[in-house]
């Protein structure tokens, strides 16, 4: 499976902002705080940002965020323009209903990274069945848990001590005893905040 390898700090550069792309690590010791200029060679003054220029970093900007690449984001967005409604706020639910991010949002994960692997790693259960890819879309009235063998590992352990400090989304239900989540309601955009901008996003794929 094809995901970005390299340096996240380097994105959080290029994009201008900061993501929180490696979670609390961003908080404490973050390089964009350090050096927020682009990478790469600075060549004297930087041209201003074409319209053009400032969709593809918007766009980039939520790609990043949730980490997923080209060919995926864009069949996600085409997704969205196909259901009813207005397609900003349609990306914005499919990007959240994404299982990695769920287990991110429950606090079961520092960061969608993090969660991305433990979903892989085949940690995490949907309705008591193990579903091990990250892109799987949840529903209203899932259940997100742990599978039998993950709750004896020290990770486990660990989360267990440290939950009770974490807040989780509004549009999700967690019983902090036993790590078993549940997807309450749909989120909607006032629900998320985000660091891109979704109509700008529809206007890149517009054109």
């Amino acid at each position: 499976m094809a995901r970005y390898t390299a340096a996240v700090c380097r994105l959080c550069r290029r994009s201008g902002d900061k993501l929180m792309l490696k979670g609390d690590k961003c908080i404490t010791k973050c390089t964009f705080d350090k050096r927020s200029k682009p990478p790469g060679p600075q060549l004297g003054r930087r041209r201003r940002l074409s319209d053009r220029g400032a969709q593809l970093r918007e766009k980039q900007k939520a790609r990043w965020t949730y980490g997923i690449l080209e060919r995926q984001f864009r069949r996600l967005f085409g997704q969205a323009e196909r259901q009813p409604g207005i397609t900003a706020d349609n990306l914005l639910v499919l990007l959240e209903r994404r299982l990695d991010n769920i287990t991110f949002r429950l606090g079961f994960a520092d960061s969608r990274s993090q969660a991305r692997q433990l979903v892989q790693h085949g940690h995490i259960t949907v309705n008591g069945h193990r579903v091990d890819i990250p892109s799987h879309l949840v529903n209203e009235g899932d259940t997100i848990g742990w599978r039998a063998g993950s709750t004896k590992t020290e990770y486990y352990k660990q989360l267990l001590a440290t939950i009770k400090g974490k807040t989780v989304a509004p549009w999700l239900n967690l019983d902090k005893q036993s790590l078993v989540g549940r997807v309450t309601s749909l989120p909607t955009p006032g629900d998320v905040e985000v660091k891109f901008e979704g109509k700008t996003i529809v206007e890149y794929y517009s054109r």
